[in-house]
């Protein structure tokens, strides 16, 4: 590998994260590629190209984390082209530089779970949920029953934690005072401007400004590998009948984040619904 790295040219590689954390932006697929990324000695810099209302907690963080050994060792720049929130600004905030589309949305630092509760609609139709469990809270985040007090705030405890780890990361690969991101982490959303001022960002532009930002922290020419993660076996097995069904149900995820309607269970960092 180290041979092949001293004959391949040198290459700026941009990285396409577009959708929800999860469904759209893979977690596991999306690390290995920026640790092969990390590893490849012909690529001199990394862009990572952002449009995310956030998604899972645990797969943002697992982005995020590969993001930060990748800053190591080469210069990273995010570039958010709509919106980066949440879990999407999570991961933007682990690159050295943050370069937004002057239109971009921003920020949204925080933690949510969704749970719909179904109970009394089940009632209604005659329908009863058997639960058989050992563990007296292993169905702590069963949509089939309302939520007992020691539950709900087990629960905030959970969110509470993994936004203390969410501030505390902001902090540190932005360089700000922790006090300073804890009064900015709400939930809220911030223009690009606004984002600018408040240290969230460094400049407004678009990619070509983030390609030119890795090109001189580099040294590299503008040669540009765009990658995305290697189609597993199954796409390659099952062919595009079965990749479309996955994605309209990705996208069914998707918009049910976006109305703030979501599967029971999980943790998000996701941004709160717009418009609403």
């Amino acid at each position: 590998m180290a041979v092949l790295d001293k004959i391949r040219p040198a290459t700026i590689a941009v990285v396409d994260m577009q959708g929800v954390i999860g469904s759209g932006v893979r977690p596991l697929e999306h690390a290995r590629m920026l640790t092969r990324l990390r590893e490849d000695g012909s690529v001199r810099a990394v862009v990572l190209n952002i449009d995310s209302p956030g998604g899972s907690a645990v797969g943002s963080d697992l982005i995020t984390q590969a993001v930060l050994r990748l800053r190591a060792e080469k210069p990273v720049v995010a570039f958010i082209g709509g919106l980066g929130a949440s879990g999407g600004y999570m991961i933007a905030a682990a690159a050295h530089y943050i370069v937004t589309l002057p239109s971009a949305l921003v920020g949204a630092i925080g933690v949510i779970v969704y749970r719909p509760l179904v109970a009394e609609a089940l009632d209604r139709i005659g329908v009863q949920v058997r639960v058989a469990k050992s563990g007296r809270l292993k169905d702590m985040l069963s949509p089939f029953r309302e939520v007992t007090e020691e539950e709900r705030a087990k629960e905030q405890r959970l969110m509470d934690s993994l936004y203390e780890l969410f501030v505390s990361g902001v902090a540190s690969a932005r360089r700000l005072p922790e006090e300073r991101v804890r009064a900015l982490a709400t939930g809220e959303i911030y223009v690009a401007a606004e984002a600018l001022t408040l240290g969230l960002a460094d400049r407004t532009g678009d990619i070509e400004d983030a390609v030119d930002w890795a090109m001189v922290q580099s040294g590299a020419p503008r040669r540009l590998r765009v990658v995305r993660p290697r189609r597993g076996l199954r796409d390659l097995v099952l062919g595009r009948a079965s990749v479309a069904l996955a994605g309209a149900l990705g996208a069914e995820l998707e918009a049910g984040l976006a109305s703030g309607v979501g599967p029971g269970g999980y943790l998000y960092y996701a941004s709160p619904p717009l418009g609403r």
